[in-house]
């Protein structure tokens, strides 16, 4: 009886360890990172980019062309920041930093996917809305109902009638007309999580993720690493960045292009199996 005991003690130790080792993150230094550069894109909605008279990358994008594909040059972004800055799309007042790296790292398990951000968060805001988080950190998944996602990234979700936009209902969030984002975020008062969803209209709770997160600051830098649900092996899934910074909200983040995560598959980045 005595050994019957002890083997079971033994077998669920070994059982623990062993699902803590599925757990575990991956060892980063072994996963390739990439540089994801956001940018202050002020009143740009989908309403903008897709009307040829604001934007002239449309008719690329009527081809197919991805927004990465138009914009991304040489490891940055070729943007007209004047613009972006100027009262035209930018009433309220363009931070002092426009643009900036996000280091980016994704591997994946047999249950999870794991992501690590790393960046710099620049001061110089216009908005300091928020006052209880110095930075946000977003990440948006799209199913395969979201038209074009993998071109347009998170534009899909951004309206000229949502709350922040010039003349909007203060009361309405972020939405897709069609399809549904995972939305998981991470801020930085009490390493908070939320893991949420945008479909007819944003809830930062009641996601399907299994979202954790875990980091913070060090230096003048800030690191985080997401822990989620596998979306499954074979997929890439389209995604997209958005960093709050120097108490940053709703509209006054920096956000990425659009880009697709290959998981097992291919894709702009791909996540690195372990």
């Amino acid at each position: 009886m005595r050994n019957s005991i002890v083997s079971t003690a033994v077998a669920g130790a070994l059982l623990a360890l062993g699902s803590q080792a599925a757990m575990a993150a991956p060892d980063w230094s072994k996963v390739a990172k990439r540089d994801i550069h956001v940018f202050h894109a002020g009143v740009t909605p989908i309403e903008w980019m897709v009307k040829k008279s604001d934007h002239s990358g449309t008719a690329g994008m009527r081809k197919g062309e991805t927004c990465a594909g138009c914009h991304e040059e040489k490891g940055a972004l070729n943007l007209n920041f004047k613009r972006l800055a100027d009262k035209e799309l930018e009433p309220k007042g363009a931070p002092k930093t426009m643009t900036f790296p996000v280091g980016f790292q994704a591997a994946y398990d047999k249950d999870n996917l794991y992501i690590r951000l790393s960046f710099k968060a620049p001061s110089g805001g216009a908005d300091k809305g928020d006052k209880d988080n110095e930075v946000k950190a977003t990440l948006l998944f799209a199913d395969a109902k979201v038209p074009q996602a993998a071109q347009f990234g998170c534009w899909q979700t951004c309206h000229a009638d949502a709350r922040s936009m010039p003349g909007a209902d203060d009361k309405k969030t972020k939405y897709t007309k069609e399809g549904a984002y995972e939305l998981v975020q991470w801020a930085s008062k009490g390493n908070k999580v939320s893991d949420g969803s945008v479909t007819t209209e944003r809830k930062m709770s009641g996601g399907a993720t299994g979202a954790k997160a875990e980091g913070g600051k060090s230096g003048d830098g800030y690191t985080i690493t997401f822990t989620r649900k596998n979306p499954g092996e074979g997929k890439a899934v389209p995604f997209g960045v958005a960093i709050h910074a120097d108490n940053a909200s709703g509209r006054f983040h920096h956000v990425s292009m659009g880009y697709t995560l290959g998981i097992g598959a291919d894709g702009d980045i791909k996540a690195a199996k372990q």
